[in-house]
């Protein structure tokens, strides 16, 4: 049995993820081009990264971040662009607002952890005025899209587990069409993202992954001589260049829905 993915450390969340949210983030708003002036829920906002890049590009009305983990809040209230936005912890199955209380709600990487998503979506549209979007994106976790996918597959070969999220297929385009048409939404659009990272070498690459929470709890059970190999393994498969960087790509799907007036 694989523990829990816990997001409780926002600052080594931000170097694990941030950078991944705020690429395949700004590539989502130029396919989503909302515009200027909206009332923005976030959900499952984490430590603000992707709240930070729709701040700073969309000139939103009100901003409100919602997270079930306390520590990713708090690192979100740090960051000096969001000191306008209102974050609050709390349930992306039970939101905490009365209906039509936004014009644009976002669920930015995060369909997958939510345990129903069906639920997720229905109460995104609750809280969404007629005319208003719903939307989400999130990795492709079961077509290999996820950035850390080269860790969890090379620690599975090695007969080491790592924690999954409860709603993996969840991110899937047919899955997400089928989840925004249960929840009644129209105007559904979809779209596939992909982002390109560099890490300036692999020790770089190595401390990021120690921070994560889908693959911490993992590495840190292995023994010295198991830690060698995977990194072996790692070597290998995520080639080097010139310059000692390494360079690989992550995927994620994208839809979009309106709320009917």
């Amino acid at each position: 049995m694989t523990s829990q993915i816990r997001f409780d450390n926002g600052a080594a969340y931000a170097r694990y993820m941030g950078v991944w949210s705020q690429l395949v983030g700004n590539a989502f708003l130029d396919w989503l081009e909302p515009a200027p002036g909206l009332r923005w829920l976030d959900v499952g906002c984490g430590n603000g990264a992707f709240t930070e890049t729709f701040v700073a590009r969309c000139a939103p009305s009100a901003v409100t971040g919602i997270d079930p983990a306390e520590g990713q809040l708090a690192y979100a209230r740090t960051r000096p662009a969001l000191r306008a936005t209102r974050f609050l912890q709390g349930d992306a199955m039970a939101l905490p607002f009365p209906a039509d209380s936004f014009d644009i709600t976002v669920m930015p990487l995060v369909i997958f952890f939510v345990p129903d998503p069906a639920k997720g979506v229905a109460e995104m549209a609750r809280v969404t005025a007629p005319g208003g979007i719903v939307t989400a994106y999130g990795w492709d976790m079961t077509g290999g899209g996820f950035p850390y996918s080269a860790v969890r597959e090379e620690l599975c070969d090695m007969g080491f587990a790592t924690p999954e999220p409860p709603s993996r297929d969840a991110s899937r385009p047919e899955v997400m069409q089928g989840l925004w048409e249960s929840a009644g939404l129209t105007a559904i659009a979809s779209r596939v993202f992909t982002v390109e990272r560099t890490f300036a070498d692999f020790d770089d690459y190595w401390t990021t992954v120690l921070g994560g929470p889908s693959t911490s709890a993992a590495l840190r059970a292995l023994q010295p001589d198991d830690i060698a190999q995977l990194q072996t393994r790692l070597r290998q498969r995520l080639p080097a260049d010139r310059g000692g960087r390494i360079t690989y790509g992550a995927r994620a799907n994208a839809i979009q829905g309106r709320v009917p007036h």
